[in-house]
């Protein structure tokens, strides 16, 4: 309890900054906005999704940059600097023409500043104020993602049909820029912050105060680093194309696209609670062994989506499903870079791994709509994803005991 008596102030504005982040936001968004935009413009699924391609992609080959930043000059300047600078630029969208390349365009700046914005740099600090109970706190700054996921589909369709500013889709975006200028940044300036010397938990640094833990050359240099890339990189490839589209797998089995949003609401309860149900059980037992039910799950998950024609209960709990698995995941990264990596070179380390979840999530929704495009849904792609599946479960099995730096291993 001590931990979070002192870090529970910086751990609450970590999770707002997450929720409010480049993460969760435009991923959460563009589901809301593809359908209208297919029926506006006359583009194909793939032409929509190949933006949020882009964007993860810059921001993917970024986030190293962004990590080793946080870790010369402090999370704080460039996560709260990223913040402000992804409200301004994800508010141009309202302003965009009806042009692709000028699509592109603004889902490359999106990248290019708001990678800062996401757990990269907020979980930074988070590892530094809580050792014994990291996996939980972790868990629960990822919480932000999970009630963007509840919330942000539910703005944009209210912005969409006008509630707020503008009309139609391009209104959803500046609406949802809102919430990190006024919200996150705020919070983030009066309350986030890493500790002093004084104040970090015994375990992350030497008799010096100093930092312990790997360079990222040596990290990069072991298998470890390489199993958790690859794990990482198969469940996202799976999953980043099934939950954007979504609404649209819902459409093709027979539900409105405000049942789709609930589906998609749904998905975000299961993400909210497997992030805090694996955060407390990473906390208490060996990570990797938690992971293979939990992400052998979404195999049935696929299934389920794949013959849930008519029964919205079915396409629910195939939801469900994906969703928890996708919160244990993402917990999943920053836990392990500071267990197994610690924390002298954390940001630039957890930078790495985030490269191939960002790369998995944005190749992702292109593969799904190209199959969309060719086949007139999704079942190829979902059958594929029960083997990646249950490749990124077993995966980390052969990761070994957790490294006890300056002591022997344990």
């Amino acid at each position: 309890m001590s931990e979070f008596r002192k870090g529970g102030p910086i751990l609450f504005a970590a999770m707002i900054g997450v929720g409010c982040g480049a993460s969760p936001i435009p991923f959460n968004v563009l589901p809301a906005v593809i359908g209208p935009m297919h029926a506006e413009l006359g583009w194909s699924f793939l032409d929509i999704s190949l933006g949020i391609t882009v964007f993860g992609i810059i921001a993917s080959l970024l986030a190293p940059v962004y990590g080793a930043a946080a870790d010369k000059w402090g999370v704080r300047p460039v996560a709260i600097g990223s913040l402000l600078a992804f409200a301004a630029t994800f508010s141009l969208f309202a302003l965009m023409p009806p042009s692709k390349p000028a699509w592109y365009a603004l889902w490359a700046l999106v990248g290019i500043v708001g990678i800062g914005s996401t757990p990269v740099t907020w979980s930074r600090a988070v590892n530094m104020w809580f050792v014994k109970n990291r996996g939980l706190a972790l868990g629960i700054m990822l919480l932000g993602t999970s009630l963007a996921g509840i919330l942000v589909p539910q703005i944009a369709q209210r912005a969409i049909a006008g509630q707020f500013i503008g009309s139609g889709w391009r209104g959803a975006f500046p609406t949802l820029a809102l919430l990190p200028l006024l919200l996150a940044t705020p919070l983030a300036l009066w309350l986030f912050r890493e500790p002093t010397v004084a104040e970090r938990p015994a375990g992350i640094s030497d008799a010096a105060g100093n930092l312990t833990g790997m360079t990222a050359g040596e990290a990069i240099r072991g298998y470890r680093f390489w199993v958790i890339w690859a794990s990482i990189a198969v469940v996202a490839l799976a999953y980043g194309g099934v939950f954007i589209n979504m609404i649209q797998i819902a459409g093709l089995h027979g539900f409105t696209a405000a049942e789709g949003a609930t589906v998609m609401s749904v998905m975000a309860v299961g993400i909210l609670a497997g992030r805090v149900i694996t955060g407390l059980l990473f906390d208490r037992f060996w990570a990797p062994a938690v992971l293979v039910p939990i992400l052998l799950g979404p195999a049935l998950a696929c299934w389920l989506l794949m013959g849930s024609t008519g029964t919205l209960g079915v396409l629910m709990a195939g939801a469900l499903l994906l969703g928890f698995a996708a919160g244990a995941e993402s917990d999943l990264i920053a836990y392990l870079a500071g267990r197994y990596f610690g924390m002298a070179n954390y940001g630039r380390i957890y930078g790495l791994l985030y490269m191939p979840f960002g790369l998995g999530s944005a190749i992702s929704p292109a593969i799904y709509a190209r199959v969309r495009d060719v086949t007139g849904n999704y079942d190829a792609m979902l059958a594929v994803a029960i083997g990646l599946f249950a490749l990124g479960g077993l995966l980390p099995l052969t990761l070994g005991r957790y490294p006890v730096f300056g002591g022997p291993a344990r």
